[in-house]
């Protein structure tokens, strides 16, 4: 009888709570931790993309390349059309840019990450190559990134 007892009680502590408790414990604990996810999501993403603009001004296009799906279902959506391929782009961005000197500087300047569901991101950004003998070059982007594995990886590039 002592067990049936304490369940007893335990459910009329649930019940004593009030509605607004219960709000908090049933609604605000699951959206803070979704949130929280979110957050960890956008500055994983946002190191990434800081991380690519430092190789590429390095020179080092494999380096920025392993941050893009290494699958032939990768696209790479550009002025000239649509390459798929993780290999296929690499050798678009090396034939693209061949030198330092036609690489430039790149800057990106982030407007939006979107995170849905913790697993596929959309990044909407602008780009500037600073070419002081080639000439400037920019654009804008939009990347579809998936957590793969534990990873975000590029998935779908539209740059123009």
């Amino acid at each position: 009888m002592l067990p049936k007892l304490k369940i007893c009680r335990q459910i009329c502590l649930v019940l004593t709570l009030g509605p607004m408790k219960l709000f908090i414990i049933l609604i605000l604990f699951p959206v803070h931790a979704l949130f929280c996810q979110m957050s960890t999501g956008q500055k994983e993403i946002e190191n990434i993309l800081k991380t690519q603009v430092n190789l590429w001004n390095r020179g080092d296009v494999p380096g920025f390349m392993e941050y893009y799906e290494k699958s032939e279902d990768l696209k790479f959506i550009g002025k000239n059309g649509i390459t798929s391929g993780w290999k296929a782009t690499l050798q678009r961005y090396l034939s693209t840019y061949p030198d330092q000197e036609t690489m430039g500087n790149l800057t990106f300047d982030i407007k939006e990450i979107d995170i849905t569901a913790g697993k596929t991101a959309w990044i909407l950004g602008k780009w500037q190559l600073v070419r002081p003998k080639k000439g400037d070059v920019g654009g804008y982007f939009t990347i579809l990134m998936k957590k793969i594995k534990g990873r975000w990886l590029i998935v779908r590039d539209h740059t123009s």
